[in-house]
């Protein structure tokens, strides 16, 4: 996990309304969600660092779909 998020993530992090925010920190699991109760992370740094994480396994999951369509389509 990365420990500074990007300064492209903390804009996007800024740019969420309240409920959007809470619905992130509710999906943040294990360390990262622990090291905020902790206060050893500004929750605006987890919430950047949850959004990569999130954009990081959307494009994981992707090119997995994209490769089992392209597998399907050669049979």
């Amino acid at each position: 996990m990365k420990k500074i998020p990007t300064e492209e993530y903390l804009l996007k992090a800024k740019k969420l309304t309240k409920l959007e925010a809470e619905r992130l920190f509710s999906r943040m699991g294990g360390k990262l969600g622990r090291r905020v109760d902790d206060s050893k992370l500004v929750p605006l740094d987890a919430l950047a660092i949850q959004l990569e994480i999130e954009d990081e396994k959307l494009k994981e999951w992707r090119q997995r779909c994209f490769e089992i369509k392209a597998r399907d389509n050669k049979k």
